[in-house]
């Protein structure tokens, strides 16, 4: 019998926010060209079809009895939940249900996600975990320019930049195609890097700067100062596009450089040399990431970088610009359809009675019936298991145990509700925990949209079929709602049914798909929200004639510098820093199981200049305790020469006695609610 070989199928890799583009025959990966990637894949992307036959998958529901999780059939364990959830409700009211989802759900996923929490379940309680990765730089773009869409522009314009300035970014290890978009910027002598590690990206830069974790913000201040002192402030553009320059320019008057270099140890002379740069560059990037945005004043942070772009003319002109580079998968489009707490489809503000009144009706509820803002991811988290807080939850497409804020009380928390449920296709840290653990479609055996960190809406392919045994999480949410009591047609299981719905429930928002189609994307059109009708084009470049407020005009932003939440004493006298390596991807539930990339980085490491290190009594090589206000983790040391002797860091990948994140601040951004990932008060000691 002849075996006929499997179809190559075009689609796009389950990882970054690149979404780069690939080809799959089976499970065999290989690149394809796609302005993003440009033919290039990154490690994990090259071995992605491996997870697609991991023997850790899962493929039948387990249920725990007797303190075990155990096989049952999909209706013993849908029927379970839903009397549970039922049950809970009932007793404690309809906010004691939550809901947690995750950046990396398609778009019709994380539209039905919000739709289930509020119509079927009634809920308040829904967040997700694109909280902790990209919610300062969005509330900082709301507050700037109205609108909030990540690379208001093709990543593909960086190609021609003279200068880019990338602050808390390392896409050399985060999303490695990207970087050669910034070859031109790199051979003109204007690539920048803000970062407190020596990474990789910082490698390739012609400047470096290398501030104390926690002064982002006066290094901003500092920079804005040189380009208005030095005279490189674009006034025209000022006076023209924006508004608010006085109140911000009055407190980067006190900011000189020199008294910046005294905070953030990066000196005054290169401070004006970026000023000089940026301001000589006939086209000029700033990009902002985690490493600025995971901040208690995250928000205010980026904020200070936007009035940077925005004094030296940059948002909103033709080859130049602000941005910020998404992380997770779907981090753009898992935020504008419904998932978090504020939220309604198309980006609308959930306690907006003409958006209630808009997205009901797609519904076809009674606007009244919507339940008003919930908590935030960490205060949700927190929350749970408590008097006021949440008795049951459902986690789909996050791993909070190893990827929250102070994981060590997240777990604790785990462990008090009533009853815990998490969809997913490997046994996650959170999975292990559950009641119940459902087994759920991946990337590659389902279709779906995603919205890329350029605002491109790109359909990802189903490539093969799943294991027997495996339902999409469309086909969850619609056995769970008919056992709620939901007419059988209000959750449709077909992704393009559920995305034709989620065009009309975006319609007018912000983040418009109107006319957006399935057919469009399958010919190859380029789309870029806002796309409000069949025959638009799309919008691959935002503010050229006006940003998004009212007015038309920018806001500068008046930020000052504070510093971190926590401060450091004789007890904890260094400064912790987390991040990503190039091998796993956020909290290694999936990378972690696939050998090449284990192999490679199979454990957790603390990266120590050896001063610090010899003072600790620690050796290369050897086993720290790292330990904080909030817990302590060990990790293997590595010798860095080139860190700060006051800081050290950690990936956080890694799940038990190595997690980072049993160190980090829960301390949280007052507008965005992101906690302080990004600098925590340690100490080391010999393990």
């Amino acid at each position: 019998m002849t075996q006929v070989a499997a179809p190559a199928v075009d689609t796009h890799c389950p990882y970054c926010a690149l979404q780069c583009g690939m080809r799959m025959t089976g499970v065999r990966v290989e690149p394809r060209e796609f302005p993003t990637n440009r033919g290039g894949l990154c490690q994990k992307g090259w071995t992605s079809g491996t997870l697609l036959t991991s023997p850790n998958r899962l493929t039948t529901p387990l249920v725990r009895v007797d303190g075990e999780l155990r096989p049952a059939p999909w209706d013993v364990a849908l029927d379970l939940v839903a009397a549970k959830l039922t049950a809970i409700q009932k007793a404690h009211g309809k906010d004691a249900v939550a809901i947690f989802g995750g950046g990396g759900l398609t778009n019709e996923k994380s539209y039905a996600l919000g739709k289930f929490a509020r119509v079927a379940l009634g809920t308040s309680q829904i967040d997700y975990n694109g909280r902790f990765c990209m919610s300062s730089a969005a509330a900082a773009g709301i507050r700037a320019f109205g609108l909030d869409r990540g690379m208001p522009f093709p990543v593909s314009d960086l190609t021609s930049a003279d200068a880019v300035l990338l602050i808390g970014a390392n896409p050399a290890e985060t999303m490695p195609p990207f970087v050669q978009h910034l070859t031109n910027s790199g051979r003109s002598g204007g690539l920048i890097v803000v970062d407190p590690r020596r990474t990789p990206t910082a490698e390739q830069a012609t400047l470096h700067l290398q501030p104390r974790p926690g002064t982002d913000l006066a290094l901003a201040l500092g920079i804005l100062h040189a380009v208005v002192a030095d005279g490189h402030a674009r006034t025209d553009y000022i006076n023209a596009r924006t508004t608010g320059f006085d109140a911000a320019w009055r407190i980067a008057a006190a900011w000189w450089p020199e008294r910046v270099e005294r905070v953030t140890g990066v000196a005054a002379a290169d401070q004006r040399k970026v000023a000089a740069i940026l301001a000589a560059a006939d086209k000029a990037y700033i990009l902002t990431a985690r490493g600025t945005e995971q901040h208690a004043r995250g928000t205010d942070m980026v904020g200070a970088w936007i009035n940077l772009a925005l004094a030296l003319g940059l948002p909103g002109k033709p080859g130049s610009g602000y941005g910020c580079l998404t992380g997770q998968g779907n981090g753009q489009g898992g935020r504008e359809h419904g998932q978090k707490a504020d939220q309604l489809p198309g980006y609308r503000k959930i306690d907006d009675p003409a958006a209630r009144a808009h997205v009901a009706g797609v519904w076809g509820v009674d606007p009244d019936s919507l339940p008003g803002p919930g908590r935030s991811a960490y205060e949700l988290l927190d929350a749970l298991g408590t008097e006021s807080g949440p008795r049951a939850l459902m986690v789909f497409g996050s791993n909070v145990i190893v990827s929250a804020p102070r994981s060590g009380r997240v777990a604790e928390r785990l462990s008090d509700l009533d009853f815990l449920v998490v969809a997913d296709f490997v046994l996650s840290e959170t999975a292990a925990q559950a009641d119940v653990v459902l087994p759920v479609t991946q990337w590659a055996e389902e279709d779906g949209t995603m919205t890329n960190l350029e605002g491109r809406v790109l359909l990802r392919t189903k490539a093969l079929d799943a294991p027997d045994g495996v339902r999409s999480d469309l086909e969850v949410l619609h056995g769970l709602a008919v056992r709620l009591g939901q007419p059988d047609g209000r959750f449709p299981v077909d992704p393009e049914t559920v995305f034709t719905e989620l065009r009309e429930a975006s319609k007018g928002g912000v983040a418009d798909y109107a006319g957006v189609t399935y057919d469009r994307l399958r010919a190859g059109e380029a789309l870029h929200w806002p796309v409000p009708d069949v025959d638009h084009p799309g919008t691959p470049r935002v503010f050229l004639d006006r940003f998004a407020h009212p007015d038309g005009r920018a806001r500068f932003a008046a930020v000052d510098h504070t510093g971190p939440a926590e401060s450091l004493d004789d007890d904890f006298p260094l400064l912790a820093t987390t991040g990503r390596v190039l091998q796993h991807y956020q909290s290694g539930a999936q990378t972690r199981l696939v050998e090449e990339l284990n192999n490679a980085v199979p454990e957790v490491y603390v990266e120590v200049h050896p001063d610090t290190a010899d003072r600790a009594g620690l050796t290369d090589g050897g086993m720290a305790r790292v330990v904080s206000r909030r817990g302590e983790m060990t990790a293997r040391v590595r010798h860095v020469a080139s860190m700060r002797t006051d800081t050290v860091f950690l990936p956080f990948h890694f799940p038990g006695e190595q997690r980072a994140n049993l160190l980090t601040n829960p301390a949280l951004d007052p507008t965005s609610r992101m906690p302080e990932f990004k600098v925590c008060a340690v100490r080391l000691e010999a393990s």
